[in-house]
């Protein structure tokens, strides 16, 4: 006898929907650009098995949601919109049980009254879930590009018959920080707080001491949890972007720390995830 399989998790959505949006003051232009992903979660079941329809938001609507929300006050902040957008799906669609909304923000910094320059590859980054109970918001910034050249060292490691590795006393620490946290409330002045978190961050990066990756990943998150008592946690992740010492002994030459190679692939990859305790 054949027995039909269960559908036991279900979930649709829209992903990368891409906007631009100009807020045009008297005296200036505001610009953001967004990109939204859109998952929901609920009784969709019979169209999986069925193909019933019937409970099916289509993903162009969600699209189109995205646009027609955007004009609305709500999206002064990725994390303020991504609320909104639960909110909206949630009191639109009753066999919807939840909502996630992940917002990036592509950052723009400001040249004059209605000019912009892209930030590079640094990213705003915020989630919000959302379900008939609750709501929760985690922040974040991905490929924040951080270097110093001192105050870095590596020593004291393990070492077997396969390690290479010197031990260095000052070296080169570069990585591309990507970090997300959990506000204890769902709402909080989030612009003012995100960019105090970035400053709290490079400063805690700058003027940390390092024996390890590790070492200042931990630094780094414990001044967030120190400062900021509406973070409840902080998950973060450090690659170690290398910058091998030349070797100019070859050339009758002496290199004092001075003459480096950077090295994208492979490199070290530290991760960790801070709680206040």
């Amino acid at each position: 006898m054949d027995i039909r399989p269960i559908v036991e998790a279900e979930a649709y959505g829209k992903s990368r929907v891409r906007l631009v949006k100009v807020v045009r003051h008297p005296d200036r232009h505001d610009l953001k650009e967004l990109t939204v992903n859109i998952l929901l979660r609920g009784d969709f079941e019979t169209c999986y098995t069925e193909g019933d329809n019937s409970k099916v938001l289509p993903t162009d609507t969600m699209k189109n949601t995205v646009y027609v929300l955007a004009q609305d006050t709500c999206a002064a902040t990725p994390e303020l919109f991504a609320q909104h957008l639960v909110r909206h799906f949630l009191d639109d669609n009753p066999q919807v049980s939840s909502v996630e909304i992940a917002i990036t923000e592509h950052l723009w910094s400001r040249i004059d009254r209605y000019t912009f320059e892209q930030r590079g590859p640094e990213l705003r980054t915020t989630t919000v879930n959302g379900d008939r109970y609750k709501t929760t918001v985690v922040s974040g910034i991905d490929d924040l590009v951080l270097l110093k050249t001192t105050k870095s060292s590596f020593e004291g490691y393990i070492k077997d018959k396969y390690t290479t590795l010197p031990e260095t006393s000052d070296r080169i620490l570069a990585t591309a920080l990507r970090a997300t946290w959990k506000y204890s409330d769902p709402d909080v002045p989030f612009d003012t707080i995100w960019h105090a978190i970035r400053k709290s961050m490079v400063e805690a990066f700058a003027g940390h001491e390092s024996k390890s990756v590790q070492h200042t990943l931990y630094a780094v998150g414990e001044r967030v949890l120190d400062t900021f008592p509406q973070v409840g946690e902080i998950e973060m992740a450090m690659p170690n972007k290398h910058c091998l010492l030349v070797d100019l002994a070859r050339f009758g030459l002496e290199n004092n720390n001075e003459i480096f190679v950077p090295v994208d692939e492979p490199h070290g990859y530290i991760k960790a995830r801070l709680v206040r305790g």
